[in-house]
């Protein structure tokens, strides 16, 4: 491994940056109340009632999203865009409108970022487990990364297909997985039509899975890995993309995706995400250097459903009042304020144009001029969030204990209870 730590490219930069954004997924599924449909469905089923692209995106921007990524084609095969390369597209279903421009339309009226999500593994395609249908793919991902820009993330799914049902005769075909899709020559074609994309998959090459569906990063979880052994569909490398790799030669941070529902599409009997969960969820992602990726699945309208709402505002309300009451910021290791207060949370932020190079802190806080230890850990990254039970104090430091280089402190702010 080379001696010189990575550092995050431009792109992820930025996408550092945006910290929590939405995941929309929407198909024929939403319509046959499967997780997985075989490809053989009815293009004709996909009739939302009273479709609006532009609600969802005005309450992703209000709940703080800074953007949403759509799957445009999910394993069953249906293109929500009128796609060249297939028949089975949305021109043949009862809707007939192009949903990933109405998407697309509805994020930039918002000022929010979008992405799309291009499942590699197509159940309806016969050219599947072909050389040809490769080419088909590409296709259509540069359909997508043409006419729908820009894009923020290209979101490539690790279920592709090793093995499994295709179709309407329902027939199994094997691939193999590590060399049959040619994702170098597929990420190029990111590159080169949509360059500040990041590019999804559980092995990057721009983000990473966290490793598991439950919005949970590790502790502590890296920004970077060992790119050897990794590639998209691998097997048995969940705990490794879970916490990252301290020793890592490539930047690849984490992004942790969750489903507000039990599946991923909707349907009519499921349960919803209490707001105090999806803060837990959030303090246990963005707090702790990954990004916070939630599904809220449109449904049979096209819309979010009332309850995934009021959820959402509920969890805004509760993130925002954490931030609610400042008392003070700063770039420094030390933070005093005029007066004792309630400490509810401490946020820590290092420069990543340096890199990642804390391995080791504690957090002190002072009361009545004695200082006490409250928190400690290893990784601190993009950003860490540390949750106080409101202990009254004037002032609070950062104590480095281990670093690969010299730290460079982004940020060090705290903020006052509201409890």
């Amino acid at each position: 491994m080379s001696s010189i730590r990575p550092t995050p490219s431009a792109r992820q930069l930025a996408w550092h940056g945006l910290e929590f954004y939405g995941f929309l997924h929407f198909t024929t599924n939403t319509f046959t109340d499967k997780e997985w449909g075989y490809g053989d469905e009815d293009p004709q089923i996909f009739n939302p009632t009273d479709f609006d692209a532009d609600s969802i995106a005005k309450v992703a921007k209000e709940v703080g999203m800074r953007g949403l990524i759509l799957t445009a084609k999910h394993h069953d095969g249906f293109c929500l865009w009128p796609t060249k390369t297939t028949g089975h597209n949305i021109t043949r279903s009862s809707f007939q409108k192009d949903v990933v421009k109405l998407f697309s339309d509805a994020c930039k009226k918002q000022k929010i970022h979008f992405g799309v999500y291009l499942s590699p593994w197509d159940r309806n395609n016969s050219a599947y487990g072909t050389p040809e249908y490769v080419e088909i793919y590409r296709a259509q991902l540069r359909e997508l990364l043409t006419h729908y820009g820009p894009l923020f993330e290209v979101w490539h799914d690790g279920a592709n297909g090793g093995d499994g049902f295709y179709g309407g005769a329902r027939e199994i075909r094997k691939i193999d997985k590590l060399r049959y899709y040619g994702w170098e020559k597929t990420w190029a074609l990111v590159r080169e039509l949509q360059p500040g994309a990041c590019i999804f998959s559980d092995a990057g090459p721009d983000i990473r899975w966290i490793g598991n569906e439950s919005g949970v990063a590790g502790e502590p979880c890296w920004a970077t890995m060992r790119s050897a052994g990794l590639h998209p569909g691998g097997e048995g490398i969940e705990g490794r993309l879970n916490s990252g790799e301290r020793d890592g030669d490539i930047w690849l941070p984490g992004e942790c995706d969750v489903s507000i529902r039990p599946g991923w599409f909707f349907h009519e009997s499921d349960r919803v995400r209490t707001p105090e969960n999806l803060l837990d969820l959030y303090l246990k992602s963005v707090g702790r250097g990954a990004s916070f990726l939630l599904n809220v699945p449109p449904d049979r309208r096209g819309r979010w459903h009332e309850s995934d709402i009021a959820s959402l505002r509920g969890f805004a309300r509760l993130r925002d009042a954490l931030f609610a009451a400042p008392l003070g910021k700063g770039k420094r290791e030390m933070l005093v304020w005029k007066k004792p207060a309630p400490v509810g949370l401490v946020r820590v932020r290092e420069d990543l144009a340096g890199g990642q190079n804390v391995e080791g802190w504690a957090l002190d806080l002072q009361t009545n001029g004695t200082w006490s230890e409250v928190a400690r850990g290893e990784s601190i990254g993009a950003c860490r969030l540390i949750k106080l039970p409101g202990t009254l104090a004037g002032a609070a430091r950062l104590r480095v204990t281990k670093s690969s280089a010299p730290p460079r402190l982004a940020e060090l702010s705290a903020y006052a209870s509201s409890a």
